[in-house]
Parts: C-alpha cells; structure tokens; sequence
C-alpha cells in the first residue's frame, strides 16, 4: 500500500507526465503551421510517449491500492520562433521532468518505499534518453544555424521517428 504522501506525489507525476503530453502536441501543432511535419511528427510521438509514461503511474498507483486524482493541466505555449527555440523548451522541459523523478525517487528512498523505489528506476533510465534526445535536436539545430536547406533535411529526418 502506498503512504498519503507517495499517492500525492505520484499524482502530481501523471499530471507533469500529461502536461508534457499537452506541451509537445502544442510543438506538434506549431511545426505543422510551418509545414515542418517531419518535426511535427516528431513531436506528436513524444506527446504519446509521454502519456504512456503517465498511465504506468496511473497504473501503479492502483496497483498499489491507492487512488488516482487527476488534475487540472494548464494551457502550454503554443508558438515558437524557430524549431531550435522548440527544442530548447523541449530540453528544459526534460531536465524539469528529471528533477520530478529523482524528487519522486529520493521520497520513495525516504519513505522506505522498495517496491515504488524500483518500480521509480525504468523511469530514471528513460530520461537520461529523453535528455539526451532532445540535447542531440538542440545541438544538431545549433550547428545548422540558418541554413534552410539543412532544416529541411533534419525535418524529413525527424519525420522517420516511430
């Protein structure tokens, strides 16, 4: 059975996981204005990723006898100058999301809460992928810089994700 104190915390997870869904179907919309539907793409499957992520908390939570309580998920931004700006978000936004994680991972130690601590680890290894995928976006667009021609190469690049 999970304490109060880990249910809440968990809760707030699925709503950040959530939000990050919200967050990158906004970037999804955003690259389909400017006809970059390979981004666009790109982005649309992180959003679905990130609400796999929130419903293995969804799913744990009752596992473990607890309830879940969904809350309000606030408007994300939803313009962007350019698609270095997106991923720039994007990599902030991640490392945000990492820091939750080893919030959730150092309450769970604390609270002597092994079952929940290593249930915690599949989502610790998954954002030092999610890190570094969009870490290797900004640093692939930092070097292209304005060349339109290379953009447009990395857009149809990043449209083969699955």
């Amino acid at each position: 059975m999970l304490s109060k104190k880990m249910e809440k915390a968990l809760n707030n997870q699925i709503n950040a996981e959530l939000a990050s869904s919200y967050l990158y179907l906004s970037m999804s919309a955003n690259f389909m204005a400017q006809n970059l539907k390979g981004f666009a793409k790109w982005m649309s499957v992180q959003a679905r990723e990130e609400n796999v992520h929130a419903m293995k908390i969804y799913g744990y939570v009752i596992e473990r006898g607890g309830k879940v309580v969904l809350q309000a998920i606030a408007q994300p931004k939803t313009d962007w100058d350019s698609a270095l700006a997106a991923f720039k978000d994007t990599y902030a936004h991640e490392q945000k999301v990492t820091a939750l994680i080893h919030d959730l991972v150092n309450l769970a130690a604390s609270e002597k809460d092994h079952a929940t601590s290593v249930f915690l680890q599949w989502f610790v290894s998954e954002q030092v992928e999610e890190e570094a995928n969009a870490s290797e976006a900004v640093q692939t667009l930092t070097m292209i810089g304005d060349s339109k021609g290379s953009l447009l190469m990395l857009d149809h690049q990043m449209g083969k994700r699955e």
